[in-house]
């Protein structure tokens, strides 16, 4: 990873796609809350902020969206999966989010269990104490959860809107890989994450993530940044680590080659988030007049042609 102590430090690889000169962009919340799809007031009263009801186009988009994503990942050899999102203590410290993370997850203390802010813990613990065949690696599968974060130390940033929420929706692709063959398998994870984003017509920018900015199990990581028109800049939709050894160690995940037993290497990459998704599709569908219009190929996918019909 190259050196660096924050993402102001991440190294950008390329830029995809055409962005859509827009007079005036209206941010997300505002297209929304106009076609009653979205309601983030009466959420706050009933949850607190950072939630949010999603209504009518904007929930038909969302299950089309992870129903694509699940066929998509199937074909290449993720085998669909809808993981428990309570774990046991270790499945968060074997996975790495314990203790550095341990402020962001929430709790659920008179049943000793935790809400998972990933369905990559659940996954990832899902062979652990195991002995695999080297032979079948990689085993790949694509878990989709609801996903929980406390957020904390965020306050004040992305206060308004689904872009920084305590619940979300996401499907994510995880791989168990021979040791030899997990830079590969990064770029594959990676080449999935991009082919998803062409196909959805949203604009989008890869940075290779510096040191600094690196969580405690990956070695190296790549993020995926759509083009957000309101804040008219690039904004993280999607991310894939290799972790090397790191959590299989923790995890007690082996693999078996002619008698002999050595640690694994895991992977992992988001496929669709959810709500970061809906955010670039509606904000760069837009038009001058407040209308969200997709074009044929991306209403193919998500079962809309225009919001509010």
């Amino acid at each position: 990873s190259p050196d660096g102590k924050s993402d102001g430090d991440n190294s950008e690889i390329k830029k995809i796609g055409n962005i859509k000169e827009i007079k005036n962009p209206r941010d997300h919340l505002e297209i929304a809350s106009k076609l009653n799809l979205i309601d983030v007031e009466k959420a706050s009263e009933v949850s607190g902020s950072r939630f949010a009801y999603l209504f009518g186009d904007l929930v038909k988009i969302e299950f089309n969206l992870v129903s694509w994503a699940l066929n998509k990942l199937s074909d290449k050899g993720f085998t669909p999966t809808v993981p428990p999102v309570l774990v046991r203590e270790n499945a968060l410290f074997g996975t790495g989010f314990f203790p550095d993370d341990a402020e962001q997850v929430y709790e659920i203390p008179n049943d000793d269990l935790f809400l998972v802010g990933t369905s990559e813990v659940p996954l990832a613990a899902l062979h652990s104490n195991e002995i695999l065949n080297i032979e079948e690696l990689p085993l790949r599968y694509a878990g989709f959860s609801t996903c929980f974060r406390r957020e904390a130390g965020t306050y004040g940033k992305d206060t308004t809107g689904i872009f920084r929420v305590h619940q979300f929706d996401k499907v994510e692709m995880f791989s168990f890989c021979d040791p030899t063959k997990s830079e590969e398998e990064h770029e594959f994870i990676l080449s999935v994450e991009e082919e998803l984003l062409q196909a959805l017509e949203i604009p989008y920018r890869v940075v290779d993530v510096c040191a600094g900015d690196l969580g405690a199990s990956a070695t190296k990581k790549f993020d995926i940044e759509a083009w957000i028109p309101s804040q008219n800049t690039f904004r993280e939709v999607t991310s894939c680590s290799n972790t090397t050894d790191y959590q299989a160690r923790r995890l007690n995940i082996r693999a078996k080659s002619e008698g002999k037993t050595s640690v694994l290497h895991t992977l992992n990459g988001t496929a669709i988030a959810v709500g970061r998704i809906l955010i670039a599709l509606i904000e760069n569908n837009q038009n001058e007049d407040g209308s969200v219009v997709f074009s044929d190929k991306v209403s193919e996918i998500i079962g809309v042609k225009k919001l509010g019909e």
